[in-house]
């Protein structure tokens, strides 16, 4: 009788809500764990009824149950890294935080998701005091566009990368140990993120890419980082190395068909290519 002898795979946990279309949220980051050869484990926030035309119904998870999961899964896997996204509201970022704060440290990214691509509200009102108050402290790395910048500092959007670095600055200041400021949001034919950490200001630019698909990108984006930080990669190369899988994922996804409206992320492009995410 023959046996097969153990692989080390490394492990990364997403906290996020479920995106029945597929293209956002925990099935995003379960299918970006698994191109990068990461495995994926999950705790469900919310459930929303969405596709890449619009956002019908969202329901969150009772904070009770957020809380199971998670302490489910941390007590029994090895988890090296950790990624959340929708939370829904104050009561579920709570007990995340809580939940976080209970076992050892593990690097933390912070994706703050507010609203749906579709341009449905996905946290409470309540929500961006408690992840300003609770998360952020605890984030390795907190990753909002510009958007999701200004509410969380309670100020106008940044107009230019100039606003976006100071902002990012303000940001760490907070308690988040680094912030990747994303430009998704500004014009031109550059989309440039700024990164802010202790050994100063990185900028990554690639060409923006015109199309409908983009459903999903700041989970993507957010997982990619996740799970290469799983595998040890230090932060700066983990921020370049996950926006070129995203940049080449949208690339590929101009010829995807899926969906009416805006359409997702070609997340498996590497593995049908037979070609690993870049190193």
């Amino acid at each position: 009788m023959s046996s097969c002898g153990n692989a080390n795979v490394s492990i990364a946990l997403s906290i996020a809500g479920s995106d029945s279309g597929g293209g956002a949220g925990i099935q995003a980051d379960l299918k970006t764990f698994c191109a990068f050869g990461v495995y994926g484990a999950s705790v469900i926030t919310a459930v929303t009824a969405q596709n890449t035309v619009g956002l019908a119904a969202c329901e969150a998870v009772a904070p009770r149950l957020v809380a199971d999961q998670l302490r489910a899964v941390l007590s029994d896997l090895d988890v090296a890294a950790v990624k959340t996204g929708m939370l829904a509201n104050a009561a579920i970022i709570e007990v995340v935080a809580a939940g976080l704060r209970e076992g050892p440290p593990r690097p933390l990214i912070v994706d703050p998701v507010m609203r749906a691509t579709s341009g449905g509200s996905l946290l409470e009102s309540d929500g961006v005091a408690a992840l300003r108050c609770a998360l952020l402290p605890l984030a390795t790395l907190l990753t909002p566009n510009r958007p999701e910048a200004a509410l969380l500092l309670g100020t106008s959007e940044a107009a230019s990368e100039r606003e976006a670095v100071a902002q990012a600055g303000a940001l760490r200041a907070l308690g988040a140990r680094a912030v990747l400021l994303k430009g998704g949001h500004a014009g031109g034919g550059t989309a440039t993120d700024v990164l802010c950490d202790d050994a100063g200001i990185h900028r990554f630019a690639l060409p923006r890419l015109a199309g409908r698909h983009g459903h999903g990108t700041g989970c993507t984006l957010s997982a990619a980082i996740a799970a290469l930080i799983a595998q040890g990669v230090g932060l700066a190369e983990a921020v370049e190395r996950a926006k070129r899988y995203v940049w080449q994922a949208l690339k590929a996804a101009q010829t995807l068909a899926v969906g009416r409206g805006r359409g997702p992320l070609d997340h498996l492009l590497h593995i049908r290519q037979r070609t690993f995410p870049p190193a």
